[in-house]
């Protein structure tokens, strides 16, 4: 099941680093990886190292994870905190957990919610990913493995931004932001600035949908489960600022400087 990984210990890992042969397997079957700059490349692979040594994969319902399958998530994980400081400071944003769990396919989730009448109402929603509060993250392996750059669709990237978001503990489609953030001069104003943004660029997206869904009209780009919440919205279009950074500019203008102050600060 696990060669490299495996035979290493977690300082090891993080010591010699991940091997060219798996690393260059890696960014060819994710070229929006392969599209990053040199010298972000080499930043990557030592993160995505580091990352390996922290974290612990746990495959379920039989599946073998391998060096390929970890090293894949791994890379695509720490993409968007890549700009976040040296060393290992930016896996300080996925301190909350270690454990990822990788199913074969899609999960089959029972959930139960209560209405405003009190009513509990129970049903099953399909996942191909789920980030929990404080808990691991799980993944799909045929959603990783379908990652795809015309589409705009990455689910690790999507789950492990919902881990960014939840670092204040509300789902809420805003990360921590601090004073300063695009001028702000506190993090109240900062944060405001962000959900005004967003929420409108939100708006015109559910709008989209509603019209493709219900009139016929030419569908988004992007996945419309973007349209089910504002904390979704912000986890699908930073999918797409990775995958597909001029499709996303030409679709979400506005939220280009927003994303681009957030994911590459001081850049």
């Amino acid at each position: 099941m696990w060669g490299w990984l495996r035979r290493l210990g977690r300082s090891a890992r993080a010591h010699r680093g991940i091997p060219d042969a798996l690393w260059q397997t890696t960014l060819g079957n994710y070229p929006f990886l392969a599209a990053c700059s040199p010298a972000e490349l080499q930043r990557l692979r030592e993160l995505s190292a580091l990352f390996l040594a922290e974290k612990e994969f746990h495959g379920a319902q039989g599946l073998a994870i391998t060096d390929a399958m970890a090293v894949a998530i791994a890379a695509q994980a720490c993409l968007p905190v890549l700009h976040f400081g040296p060393g290992r400071q930016p896996l300080d944003w996925y301190d909350d957990f270690v454990g990822i769990v990788v199913h074969p396919d899609e999960v089959l989730a029972q959930r139960e919610v209560m209405d405003e009448d009190g009513v509990v109402h129970h049903y099953d929603e399909v996942l191909a990913g789920e980030a929990m509060q404080g808990g691991p993250v799980m993944l799909s392996w045929q959603d990783v493995a379908a990652a795809s750059s015309e589409s705009g669709y990455n689910v690790v990237i999507h789950e492990f931004v919902h881990k960014l978001d939840l670092r204040d503990g509300q789902p809420d489609g805003c990360p921590p932001l601090g004073a300063g953030f695009l001028g702000a001069a506190s993090a109240r104003q900062a944060r405001e600035h962000w959900l005004t943004t967003l929420q409108a660029s939100f708006e015109d997206f559910h709008e989209q949908v509603i019209k493709a869904e219900r009139f016929g009209a030419p569908p988004p780009w992007l996945d419309p489960y973007g349209a089910e919440a504002i904390d979704e919205f912000f986890a699908v279009t930073s999918e797409a600022y990775f995958v597909n950074r001029p499709q996303f500019a030409r679709d979400f203008t506005a939220l280009v400087p927003l994303f681009d102050a957030f994911y590459r600060p001081g850049a």
